[in-house]
Protein backbone atom coordinates (compact mmCIF):
# COMPACT_ATOMS: atom_id res chain seq x y z
CA UNK A 1 0.00 0.00 0.00
CA UNK A 2 1.29 3.59 -0.51
CA UNK A 3 2.48 5.85 1.98
CA UNK A 4 1.87 9.70 2.58
CA UNK A 5 4.20 11.83 4.55
CA UNK A 6 2.84 15.51 5.46
CA UNK A 7 5.49 17.23 6.83
CA UNK A 8 5.54 20.20 8.94
CA UNK A 9 1.56 20.59 8.88
CA UNK A 10 -0.53 22.23 11.32
CA UNK A 11 -3.00 20.35 13.43
CA UNK A 12 -4.90 22.31 16.28
CA UNK A 13 -2.19 24.91 16.16
CA UNK A 14 0.82 22.51 17.00
CA UNK A 15 2.99 21.77 13.71
CA UNK A 16 3.32 18.02 12.98
CA UNK A 17 3.61 15.36 10.53
CA UNK A 18 1.56 13.40 9.80
CA UNK A 19 2.13 9.82 8.19
CA UNK A 20 -0.47 7.49 6.18
CA UNK A 21 -0.21 3.94 5.75
CA UNK A 22 -2.81 1.71 4.77
CA UNK A 23 -5.40 4.50 3.90
CA UNK A 24 -5.04 4.94 7.69
CA UNK A 25 -3.71 8.17 9.59
CA UNK A 26 -0.46 5.72 10.79
CA UNK A 27 0.92 8.43 13.10
CA UNK A 28 0.95 12.00 13.72
CA UNK A 29 3.73 13.30 15.35
CA UNK A 30 6.55 16.18 15.48
CA UNK A 31 9.48 14.88 13.10
CA UNK A 32 8.50 11.27 12.10
CA UNK A 33 11.55 9.81 11.08
CA UNK A 34 10.78 6.09 10.91
CA UNK A 35 8.46 3.56 8.57
CA UNK A 36 9.09 6.67 5.77
CA UNK A 37 10.46 4.29 2.62
CA UNK A 38 8.87 4.65 -0.64
CA UNK A 39 6.55 7.53 1.13
CA UNK A 40 5.04 10.28 -1.42
CA UNK A 41 6.21 13.31 0.77
CA UNK A 42 3.87 16.39 0.94
CA UNK A 43 4.91 19.36 2.34
CA UNK A 44 2.38 20.84 4.31
CA UNK A 45 4.51 24.31 5.44
CA UNK A 46 2.38 27.15 5.69
CA UNK A 47 -0.70 24.89 5.43
CA UNK A 48 -3.27 23.16 8.23
CA UNK A 49 -4.92 19.55 7.61
CA UNK A 50 -8.56 19.55 8.22
CA UNK A 51 -11.13 16.82 8.01
CA UNK A 52 -12.58 16.99 4.13
CA UNK A 53 -16.51 17.39 3.56
CA UNK A 54 -19.09 14.97 3.55
CA UNK A 55 -21.85 16.37 1.41
CA UNK A 56 -24.99 13.95 2.26
CA UNK A 57 -27.60 14.90 -0.12
CA UNK A 58 -26.72 15.81 -3.89
CA UNK A 59 -27.99 15.24 -7.71
CA UNK A 60 -24.12 15.06 -9.22
CA UNK A 61 -25.39 15.10 -12.84
CA UNK A 62 -27.48 17.48 -12.35
CA UNK A 63 -24.56 20.29 -12.82
CA UNK A 64 -25.06 19.92 -16.29
CA UNK A 65 -28.16 22.06 -15.95
CA UNK A 66 -26.24 24.84 -14.00
CA UNK A 67 -28.17 27.75 -14.66
CA UNK A 68 -30.69 25.97 -16.89
CA UNK A 69 -34.41 27.12 -15.06
CA UNK A 70 -33.41 29.70 -12.42
CA UNK A 71 -35.90 31.68 -10.20
CA UNK A 72 -39.12 28.93 -10.69
CA UNK A 73 -41.28 28.07 -8.09
CA UNK A 74 -40.45 24.49 -6.74
CA UNK A 75 -43.03 22.03 -8.19
CA UNK A 76 -43.03 24.21 -11.57
CA UNK A 77 -39.11 24.01 -11.71
CA UNK A 78 -39.57 20.30 -11.44
CA UNK A 79 -42.59 19.60 -13.56
CA UNK A 80 -41.63 21.65 -16.47
CA UNK A 81 -38.68 22.30 -16.61
CA UNK A 82 -36.12 19.61 -14.84
CA UNK A 83 -37.93 16.45 -15.49
CA UNK A 84 -38.74 17.11 -18.99
CA UNK A 85 -35.12 17.35 -19.73
CA UNK A 86 -33.87 14.93 -17.42
CA UNK A 87 -35.83 12.52 -19.34
CA UNK A 88 -33.93 13.00 -22.32
CA UNK A 89 -30.10 12.27 -20.28
CA UNK A 90 -28.10 9.51 -21.55
CA UNK A 91 -26.11 7.29 -19.35
CA UNK A 92 -23.24 9.05 -20.79
CA UNK A 93 -24.24 12.09 -20.23
CA UNK A 94 -24.95 11.15 -16.42
CA UNK A 95 -21.19 10.15 -16.50
CA UNK A 96 -19.98 13.32 -17.65
CA UNK A 97 -21.90 15.29 -14.93
CA UNK A 98 -21.22 13.22 -12.64
CA UNK A 99 -17.06 13.80 -13.21
CA UNK A 100 -17.62 17.60 -13.43
CA UNK A 101 -19.53 17.44 -10.17
CA UNK A 102 -17.04 15.49 -8.26
CA UNK A 103 -14.14 17.93 -9.77
CA UNK A 104 -16.27 20.32 -8.23
CA UNK A 105 -16.02 18.78 -5.03
CA UNK A 106 -12.70 17.77 -4.81
CA UNK A 107 -11.52 21.37 -5.75
CA UNK A 108 -13.54 22.43 -2.72
CA UNK A 109 -12.58 19.36 -0.41
CA UNK A 110 -15.76 17.36 -0.38
CA UNK A 111 -14.68 13.36 -0.27
CA UNK A 112 -17.81 11.74 -0.30
CA UNK A 113 -21.63 12.33 -1.59
CA UNK A 114 -24.93 10.98 -0.85
CA UNK A 115 -26.63 11.25 -4.55
CA UNK A 116 -29.97 10.65 -6.18
CA UNK A 117 -30.23 10.52 -9.51
CA UNK A 118 -30.92 8.53 -12.77
CA UNK A 119 -28.31 6.18 -14.45
CA UNK A 120 -26.82 5.23 -11.38
CA UNK A 121 -24.56 3.17 -12.33
CA UNK A 122 -22.53 5.55 -14.47
CA UNK A 123 -22.05 7.88 -10.99
CA UNK A 124 -20.74 4.50 -9.17
CA UNK A 125 -18.07 4.31 -12.60
CA UNK A 126 -17.11 7.88 -12.25
CA UNK A 127 -16.48 8.20 -8.72
CA UNK A 128 -14.48 5.24 -8.82
CA UNK A 129 -12.36 6.52 -11.52
CA UNK A 130 -12.05 10.13 -9.91
CA UNK A 131 -11.22 8.43 -6.06
CA UNK A 132 -14.22 9.96 -4.23
CA UNK A 133 -16.56 7.97 -1.99
CA UNK A 134 -20.19 7.97 -3.02
CA UNK A 135 -23.39 6.46 -2.22
CA UNK A 136 -26.07 5.73 -4.85
CA UNK A 137 -29.66 4.12 -4.63
CA UNK A 138 -31.85 1.91 -6.32
CA UNK A 139 -34.52 4.72 -7.50
CA UNK A 140 -38.60 4.66 -6.55
CA UNK A 141 -40.45 7.03 -8.41
CA UNK A 142 -43.45 6.52 -9.62
CA UNK A 143 -43.43 8.63 -13.41
CA UNK A 144 -43.65 7.45 -17.22
CA UNK A 145 -43.34 3.65 -17.89
CA UNK A 146 -40.34 3.92 -19.73
CA UNK A 147 -38.84 5.55 -16.49
CA UNK A 148 -39.83 3.25 -14.65
CA UNK A 149 -38.65 0.17 -16.16
CA UNK A 150 -35.30 1.76 -16.71
CA UNK A 151 -35.53 2.43 -12.94
CA UNK A 152 -36.21 -1.14 -12.25
CA UNK A 153 -33.59 -2.46 -14.72
CA UNK A 154 -30.98 -0.39 -13.25
CA UNK A 155 -31.89 -1.58 -9.99
CA UNK A 156 -31.07 -5.17 -10.29
CA UNK A 157 -27.91 -3.88 -11.87
CA UNK A 158 -27.20 -2.03 -8.94
CA UNK A 159 -27.94 -4.87 -6.65
CA UNK A 160 -25.31 -6.63 -8.17
CA UNK A 161 -22.47 -3.70 -7.21
CA UNK A 162 -23.36 -3.93 -3.41
CA UNK A 163 -20.59 -4.77 -1.20
CA UNK A 164 -17.88 -4.60 -4.37
CA UNK A 165 -16.21 -1.70 -3.86
CA UNK A 166 -14.89 0.30 -0.75
CA UNK A 167 -15.65 3.70 -2.36
CA UNK A 168 -19.01 3.34 -3.18
CA UNK A 169 -22.29 2.55 -1.33
CA UNK A 170 -25.40 0.94 -2.76
CA UNK A 171 -29.13 2.61 -0.78
CA UNK A 172 -32.60 2.79 -1.71
CA UNK A 173 -33.61 6.40 -3.05
CA UNK A 174 -37.54 6.38 -2.87
CA UNK A 175 -37.60 9.67 -4.05
CA UNK A 176 -40.57 11.28 -1.53
CA UNK A 177 -43.96 10.91 0.09
CA UNK A 178 -45.69 12.89 -3.24
CA UNK A 179 -43.44 11.08 -5.93
CA UNK A 180 -44.13 7.25 -4.28
CA UNK A 181 -47.13 5.79 -3.27
CA UNK A 182 -48.09 4.51 -0.07
CA UNK A 183 -47.39 0.46 -0.94
CA UNK A 184 -44.17 1.09 -2.58
CA UNK A 185 -43.19 2.77 0.17
CA UNK A 186 -44.35 -0.43 2.73
CA UNK A 187 -42.27 -2.68 0.38
CA UNK A 188 -39.39 -0.65 0.32
CA UNK A 189 -39.28 -0.28 3.98
CA UNK A 190 -39.30 -3.80 4.72
CA UNK A 191 -36.35 -4.27 1.68
CA UNK A 192 -34.55 -2.25 4.03
CA UNK A 193 -34.95 -3.77 7.11
CA UNK A 194 -34.69 -7.54 5.50
CA UNK A 195 -31.69 -6.54 3.78
CA UNK A 196 -29.69 -4.01 5.89
CA UNK A 197 -29.76 -0.95 3.33
CA UNK A 198 -29.49 2.89 4.10
CA UNK A 199 -32.27 4.60 2.73
CA UNK A 200 -32.63 8.43 1.93
CA UNK A 201 -35.42 10.60 0.97
CA UNK A 202 -36.62 14.13 0.31
CA UNK A 203 -38.92 15.17 3.11
CA UNK A 204 -40.99 18.14 4.68
CA UNK A 205 -39.44 20.30 1.89
CA UNK A 206 -42.70 22.24 1.39
CA UNK A 207 -45.03 23.84 2.56
CA UNK A 208 -47.48 22.07 -0.23
CA UNK A 209 -46.54 18.44 0.52
CA UNK A 210 -46.81 19.02 4.34
CA UNK A 211 -50.53 20.62 3.59
CA UNK A 212 -50.97 17.63 0.80
CA UNK A 213 -49.69 14.88 3.58
CA UNK A 214 -52.03 16.74 6.63
CA UNK A 215 -55.18 16.25 3.82
CA UNK A 216 -54.20 12.77 2.52
CA UNK A 217 -52.83 10.84 5.24
CA UNK A 218 -53.98 13.43 8.51
CA UNK A 219 -50.07 13.73 9.65
CA UNK A 220 -47.24 14.78 8.63
CA UNK A 221 -44.29 13.67 6.57
CA UNK A 222 -42.34 12.82 9.17
CA UNK A 223 -45.22 11.11 10.75
CA UNK A 224 -46.50 9.43 7.88
CA UNK A 225 -42.60 7.88 7.47
CA UNK A 226 -42.11 6.68 10.64
CA UNK A 227 -45.71 5.12 10.49
CA UNK A 228 -44.23 3.34 7.54
CA UNK A 229 -41.37 1.92 9.26
CA UNK A 230 -39.46 4.32 7.21
CA UNK A 231 -37.45 5.76 10.32
CA UNK A 232 -34.43 4.54 11.35
CA UNK A 233 -30.50 5.56 12.20
CA UNK A 234 -30.24 4.21 9.19
CA UNK A 235 -32.41 7.02 7.23
CA UNK A 236 -31.59 10.16 5.89
CA UNK A 237 -33.91 12.86 5.22
CA UNK A 238 -32.88 15.11 2.86
CA UNK A 239 -34.18 18.71 3.26
CA UNK A 240 -36.65 18.82 6.87
CA UNK A 241 -37.58 22.41 6.48
CA UNK A 242 -41.05 22.05 7.85
CA UNK A 243 -40.61 20.25 11.13
CA UNK A 244 -43.10 20.22 13.67
CA UNK A 245 -42.34 20.00 17.38
CA UNK A 246 -43.03 15.73 17.74
CA UNK A 247 -41.53 15.61 14.05
CA UNK A 248 -38.15 16.75 16.19
CA UNK A 249 -38.66 14.12 18.79
CA UNK A 250 -39.77 11.47 16.35
CA UNK A 251 -36.40 12.05 14.50
CA UNK A 252 -34.21 12.37 17.39
CA UNK A 253 -35.91 9.10 19.35
CA UNK A 254 -35.43 6.93 15.76
CA UNK A 255 -31.67 8.17 14.67
CA UNK A 256 -32.78 9.03 11.45
CA UNK A 257 -30.44 11.47 10.11
CA UNK A 258 -31.23 14.92 8.98
CA UNK A 259 -29.13 16.05 5.26
CA UNK A 260 -29.92 20.16 5.75
CA UNK A 261 -29.55 22.20 2.53
CA UNK A 262 -29.38 25.62 2.87
CA UNK A 263 -28.39 27.34 0.19
CA UNK A 264 -30.97 25.23 -1.81
CA UNK A 265 -34.02 25.76 0.63
CA UNK A 266 -33.03 29.71 0.32
CA UNK A 267 -32.94 29.64 -3.53
CA UNK A 268 -36.38 27.98 -4.02
CA UNK A 269 -37.61 29.64 -0.86
CA UNK A 270 -38.79 26.46 0.64
CA UNK A 271 -38.40 27.96 4.26
CA UNK A 272 -35.61 27.47 6.73
CA UNK A 273 -34.43 24.43 8.78
CA UNK A 274 -35.33 24.85 12.70
CA UNK A 275 -31.33 24.54 13.02
CA UNK A 276 -30.84 25.39 16.65
CA UNK A 277 -34.60 23.57 18.01
CA UNK A 278 -32.85 20.18 16.28
CA UNK A 279 -29.33 20.75 16.94
CA UNK A 280 -30.66 21.60 21.44
CA UNK A 281 -32.84 18.18 20.61
CA UNK A 282 -29.77 16.27 19.71
CA UNK A 283 -30.51 15.28 16.23
CA UNK A 284 -28.16 13.69 14.31
CA UNK A 285 -27.64 16.61 11.53
CA UNK A 286 -25.49 16.79 8.35
CA UNK A 287 -25.10 19.21 5.46
CA UNK A 288 -25.79 19.15 1.96
CA UNK A 289 -25.55 20.96 -1.49
CA UNK A 290 -28.25 19.68 -3.65
CA UNK A 291 -27.68 19.59 -7.38
CA UNK A 292 -26.18 22.62 -8.95
CA UNK A 293 -29.07 22.88 -10.38
CA UNK A 294 -31.11 24.13 -7.15
CA UNK A 295 -27.54 25.82 -5.37
CA UNK A 296 -26.01 26.27 -7.77
CA UNK A 297 -22.35 25.06 -7.36
CA UNK A 298 -21.55 22.30 -4.72
CA UNK A 299 -19.07 23.90 -2.27
CA UNK A 300 -19.32 22.91 1.29
CA UNK A 301 -17.76 26.22 2.13
CA UNK A 302 -20.27 28.40 0.50
CA UNK A 303 -22.97 26.06 2.57
CA UNK A 304 -21.31 26.17 6.17
CA UNK A 305 -21.56 29.55 5.58
CA UNK A 306 -25.61 29.53 4.94
CA UNK A 307 -26.02 27.25 7.75
CA UNK A 308 -24.55 29.63 10.36
CA UNK A 309 -26.28 32.88 8.83
CA UNK A 310 -29.54 31.60 7.88
CA UNK A 311 -29.78 29.88 11.53
CA UNK A 312 -28.99 33.54 13.63
CA UNK A 313 -31.25 35.33 11.12
CA UNK A 314 -33.68 32.82 12.04
CA UNK A 315 -33.52 32.92 15.53
CA UNK A 316 -32.59 36.44 15.91
CA UNK A 317 -29.71 35.02 17.60
CA UNK A 318 -25.93 35.74 17.05
CA UNK A 319 -25.09 32.96 18.94
CA UNK A 320 -27.25 30.21 17.06
CA UNK A 321 -25.01 28.62 14.43
CA UNK A 322 -21.94 28.54 15.90
CA UNK A 323 -19.13 27.88 13.75
CA UNK A 324 -17.73 24.70 15.66
CA UNK A 325 -21.49 23.44 15.44
CA UNK A 326 -21.44 24.08 11.46
CA UNK A 327 -18.15 22.51 10.73
CA UNK A 328 -18.93 19.41 12.76
CA UNK A 329 -21.91 18.65 10.61
CA UNK A 330 -19.91 19.29 7.15
CA UNK A 331 -17.62 16.96 8.30
CA UNK A 332 -17.40 14.21 11.55
CA UNK A 333 -21.37 13.62 11.44
CA UNK A 334 -21.60 13.10 7.49
CA UNK A 335 -18.99 10.79 7.99
CA UNK A 336 -20.33 9.06 11.10
CA UNK A 337 -23.98 9.02 9.42
CA UNK A 338 -22.54 6.91 6.78
CA UNK A 339 -20.55 4.33 8.82
CA UNK A 340 -17.48 5.76 7.66
CA UNK A 341 -14.89 5.88 9.84
CA UNK A 342 -13.26 9.25 9.10
CA UNK A 343 -14.08 12.94 9.78
CA UNK A 344 -11.37 13.31 12.03
CA UNK A 345 -7.49 13.50 11.56
CA UNK A 346 -6.60 11.01 14.21
CA UNK A 347 -4.58 7.92 14.41
CA UNK A 348 -6.36 5.01 13.24
CA UNK A 349 -8.87 6.70 11.40
CA UNK A 350 -9.39 6.09 7.47
CA UNK A 351 -6.79 8.82 6.20
CA UNK A 352 -9.43 11.50 4.87
CA UNK A 353 -8.26 14.95 4.93
CA UNK A 354 -7.64 18.52 3.13
CA UNK A 355 -4.86 20.50 3.34
CA UNK A 356 -5.75 24.45 3.88
CA UNK A 357 -3.44 27.14 2.39
CA UNK A 358 -2.93 29.35 5.46
CA UNK A 359 -1.14 31.74 3.50
CA UNK A 360 -4.43 32.81 1.12
CA UNK A 361 -5.69 35.79 1.54
CA UNK A 362 -9.34 34.41 2.97
CA UNK A 363 -7.30 32.78 6.24
CA UNK A 364 -5.55 36.44 7.49
CA UNK A 365 -5.86 37.02 10.05
CA UNK A 366 -5.87 33.71 11.52
CA UNK A 367 -7.16 34.05 14.99
CA UNK A 368 -8.93 30.83 14.65
CA UNK A 369 -9.11 28.69 11.67
CA UNK A 370 -12.82 26.64 11.80
CA UNK A 371 -14.13 30.43 12.26
CA UNK A 372 -12.56 31.27 8.76
CA UNK A 373 -13.10 28.13 7.17
CA UNK A 374 -16.87 28.76 7.92
CA UNK A 375 -17.26 32.55 7.55
CA UNK A 376 -14.46 33.44 5.53
CA UNK A 377 -13.21 30.91 2.42
CA UNK A 378 -14.15 29.87 -0.60
CA UNK A 379 -12.64 26.82 -2.59
CA UNK A 380 -9.18 28.85 -3.56
CA UNK A 381 -7.98 28.22 0.27
CA UNK A 382 -8.07 24.36 -0.44
CA UNK A 383 -4.80 23.28 -1.52
CA UNK A 384 -4.77 19.47 -1.88
CA UNK A 385 -7.25 16.81 -0.80
CA UNK A 386 -7.14 13.25 0.24
CA UNK A 387 -9.12 10.23 0.17
CA UNK A 388 -9.22 6.95 1.93
CA UNK A 389 -5.45 7.37 1.96
CA UNK A 390 -5.26 8.30 -1.80
CA UNK A 391 -4.39 11.78 -3.05
CA UNK A 392 -6.77 13.57 -4.80
CA UNK A 393 -5.99 17.06 -5.29
CA UNK A 394 -2.11 18.49 -5.33
CA UNK A 395 -1.33 21.68 -5.12
CA UNK A 396 -4.98 22.54 -6.50
CA UNK A 397 -4.47 20.29 -9.38
CA UNK A 398 -7.16 17.13 -10.07
CA UNK A 399 -5.89 14.52 -12.46
CA UNK A 400 -7.43 14.69 -15.71
CA UNK A 401 -9.35 18.27 -14.87
CA UNK A 402 -8.94 19.51 -18.19
CA UNK A 403 -10.61 16.76 -20.10
CA UNK A 404 -13.13 16.77 -17.67
CA UNK A 405 -14.21 20.61 -18.02
CA UNK A 406 -13.93 19.61 -22.26
CA UNK A 407 -16.01 16.83 -22.14
CA UNK A 408 -18.69 18.60 -20.08
CA UNK A 409 -18.64 21.37 -22.46
CA UNK A 410 -19.49 19.46 -25.48
CA UNK A 411 -22.14 17.63 -23.40
CA UNK A 412 -24.07 20.59 -22.37
CA UNK A 413 -23.49 22.13 -25.79
CA UNK A 414 -25.30 18.85 -27.32
CA UNK A 415 -27.95 19.42 -24.27
CA UNK A 416 -29.10 22.81 -25.19
CA UNK A 417 -30.08 21.60 -28.94
CA UNK A 418 -31.67 18.58 -27.14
Amino acid sequence: MAKILIKNVELNGEIVDVLIENKRFKKIAPKILENIDNAQIIDGTDKAILPPFYNTHTHAAMSLLRSYADDKELFDWLQNYIWPLEAKLTPQDVYIGSRLAFLEMIKSGTVFACDMYWHQLETARAAEEMGIRVAVGEMFLQSTPELNEMNRKNNIELEKLRGKSELVEIMLDPHAIYTVPKEILKTVAEKMKKEDFRLTIHASETPLEVENCFTEHHISPIAYLESLGLLTEKTVLAHCVHLFDDDIKVIRDTGAVIAHNPVSNMKLNSGRFRFHDCLEAGCNITLGTDGACSNNNLSMLDEMKFAALSAKSQYSSPTAGKDVDVFKIATVNGAKAFDIDAGEIKEGKLADAMLIDLNNHFMIADYKLISNMVYSADSSVVDSVICNGEVLMLNRKVRDEDEIIREAKKCCASLKNR
